[in-house]
């Protein structure tokens, strides 16, 4: 059994990226707490942890719930131990333009997805702060800085972390903590959101390429917890972006509302009876795992798929350039 490091806690960790990070934190040495609101998948998220000779401890809890999450690090800490290492893992996202969102579906989306990593934070920094060490590992995104169509609860969410993600580290710097504040920002991922989140579409949700395995993304998130970097963007075209976002975000504004539509959605219907995450767990009887259906074009920035679509997002960067162009020069003539 590899050394043990600590006891670390992963929120969203009955399937997905957190399921993926509370196997490797568990290879890694670590004891770990898993807490979603879906049993089937908890339980075999903690078996996966026993398999490899660390101790588990299962918690369900919904994250958009702060006295939920309080009595989680509670009875965590009582058993298995001070949590060294805080991921702050879980989310949710709707398929939709934003008009045919109800407000309480945008809502909901908002309090798992931002707040959720809020009342975390309040946990896990309400009992390292006065041990005056511990690293909390929030997990953003990319969409947090080039916001596309279609998914406008989610980018609002993940560009509220980042908000919140430095004026709390900036608070932590201030009083000279030592607790680490860590923030990882991911691609498209293959995880099992895309077969229950919410959607209005008839078309199955998918993630926007270039598509990476979870435990890619799991494997920069326990980098991190063990480094304490400030922000990692995964993913070389994701960095790519996020610069140009900065750079220019007129045209990166323009190439969402050309690209990033219809390659959300892919070919095969959507199943009427497939279940939907929003309000009530979807793997509370059946485990789904860490791996969504795009297993065969997942391959990252050097899949075929993905390589092959490179033409195409050419041709829609150059008429973004042309539109944007158009859109400045109406403004300056219209002064």
């Amino acid at each position: 059994m590899t050394t043990g490091r600590g006891v670390a806690v992963v929120t969203g960790a009955s399937a997905g990226v957190g399921r993926a990070t509370a196997l490797l934190l568990a290879e890694s040495g670590f004891d770990v707490a898993v807490v979603a609101r879906g049993r089937a998948g908890l339980e075999a998220a903690a078996k996966d942890v026993e398999s490899t000779g660390r101790r588990s401890l299962v918690w369900r809890a919904d994250v958009a719930d702060p006295a939920a999450l309080d009595d989680a690090a509670e009875r965590i800490e009582s058993d298995l131990g001070p949590v060294d290492v805080w991921v702050n893992n879980a989310m949710t996202t709707i398929f939709a333009p934003f008009t045919e969102i109800d407000p309480a579906e945008f809502r909901r989306a908002v309090e798992v997805t931002f707040l959720g990593q809020v009342w975390g934070t309040r946990a896990a920094l309400a009992r390292m702060q006065p041990r005056d060490r511990g690293t909390i590992v929030n997990v953003g995104s990319a969409l947090g800085f080039v916001s596309i169509p279609l998914q406008s609860p989610y980018c609002a969410s993940k560009a509220a972390c980042r908000a919140f993600h430095d004026s709390v580290r900036a608070e932590l710097l201030h009083a000279g903590s030592r607790v680490r504040l860590s923030l990882v920002h991911l691609p498209g991922v293959n995880t099992t959101q895309f077969s229950w989140c919410r959607s209005v579409f008839r078309r199955h949700p998918r993630p926007v390429a270039p598509v990476y395995q979870p435990e890619v993304a799991a494997r920069r998130i326990v980098d991190v917890a063990v480094d304490g970097r400030r922000a990692k963007v995964v993913g070389s075209w994701n960095s790519l972006l996020v610069a140009a976002a900065k750079l220019v975000p007129g045209v990166a504004n323009q190439y969402a509302s050309i690209g990033a539509w219809d390659t959300q959605l892919a070919d095969e219907p959507l199943s009427p009876d497939r279940p939907v995450n929003l309000w009530e767990p979807a793997d509370d009887d059946a485990d789904f795992g860490a791996h969504g259906i795009f297993d065969d074009e997942a391959g990252g920035v050097l899949d075929r798929r993905f390589l092959r679509s490179l033409p195409s997002t050419g041709r829609d960067l150059a008429l973004a350039v042309g539109r944007r162009a158009r859109e400045v020069a109406a403004r300056v003539g219209a002064a």
